[in-house]
C-alpha cells in the first residue's frame, strides 16, 4: 500500500464514513456504524475512490425511501446494527442481511458495474426488516 492509498484510507476513516453515519442518523434517528475490510482495499486506489458512492451513497438513498414513514424509521433503527463492506472480484459480489448486519461485497474499482443498485438494497432490507 502506497502513501496515496494510506491518505485516502485516513480520509475515509476520519471524514467520509463519520459523515455517512451522521447522515444515516438524520435519516432514521440512529447512527449505524460501518465496518470496512480495509485489507481488501489496500492495493486498490480505484476501489478506494469509489467506495463512498458505490456503497454509502446507494445505501443512504435506499434508506431514505424505507424511512419515508415512522414505521420504516423504526424498522431500520431496530433492525440494522452494522454495515460491513468488503472489496471483492466481480464474480464474488454478494449482498446479505442477517442478524442485523448488512454485508455488501462489491467490486469497487469497477464503478457502477461493481455495485448493487439502491433499489436492490431497498428490496433486500424491506424483505428482511
Amino acid at each position: 500500500m502506497g502513501l496515496n492509498e494510506r491518505r485516502k484510507i485516513k480520509e475515509l476513516q476520519e471524514t467520509t464514513f463519520p459523515e455517512r453515519v451522521k447522515e444515516i442518523e438524520e435519516i432514521c434517528g440512529k447512527p449505524i456504524p460501518y465496518e470496512v475490510d480495509w485489507d481488501s482495499l489496500a492495493d486498490d486506489p480505484e476501489g478506494l475512490r469509489f467506495i463512498d458512492n458505490i456503497s454509502c451513497h446507494r445505501l443512504n438513498m435506499a434508506l431514505r425511501v424505507i424511512c419515508g414513514d415512522d414505521m420504516g424509521k423504526a424498522a431500520v433503527r431496530d433492525g440494522i446494527k452494522l454495515i460491513k463492506l468488503k472489496n471483492v472480484a466481480p464474480e464474488a459480489m454478494k449482498m446479505e442481511f442477517s442478524a442485523g448486519v448488512l454485508e455488501m461485497h462489491c467490486a469497487y474499482a469497477k464503478g457502477t458495474e461493481g455495485m448493487f443498485r439502491d433499489d436492490d438494497i431497498r428490496k433486500l432490507l424491506e424483505q428482511k426488516l
